[in-house]
């Protein structure tokens, strides 16, 4: 092999292992965000303006200006994470996701709005 070669080798493999880092670096961003809007999601969940739906993301059930950018950014970096943990896992963010909205069913306090898995609604 010439020098060449290898040095472009060398370069994709660090490509590559840079991209991984900076993918759980993100992850890791994302929890944190995640475990710092937990207070005022549960504002919203509790005021009935959001609930949480069948695919593991927050969804608006009323008109919320502040909150809108709020599920926004949490959406955002829930789909990261299920990415992610994807990625690990060999399988897909779409059934990370729909996990993950099980766990937070079976965990959310009486009167949260709940998607269950044939699309309707219920209050829990």
């Amino acid at each position: 092999m010439n020098s060449k070669f290898l040095f472009i080798l060398a370069a994709i493999v660090g490509l590559f292992a840079n991209v991984t880092l900076f993918a759980a670096d993100a992850a890791g961003d994302a929890k944190t965000r995640m475990r710092g809007r937990v207070g005022q999601i549960d504002q919203l969940k509790l005021a009935e303006v959001v609930g949480e739906n069948n695919r593991g993301f927050l969804e608006m059930r009323k008109s919320d200006g502040a909150g809108s950018a709020l599920v926004e950014q949490e959406n955002r970096d829930r789909s990261t994470v299920f990415s992610d943990t994807a990625a690990k896992t060999g399988s897909t963010a779409e059934v990370v996701g729909r996990s993950f909205a099980k766990q937070v069913a079976a965990a959310s306090r009486p009167g949260v709005w709940i998607q269950r898995e044939d699309g309707s609604w219920v209050k829990k």
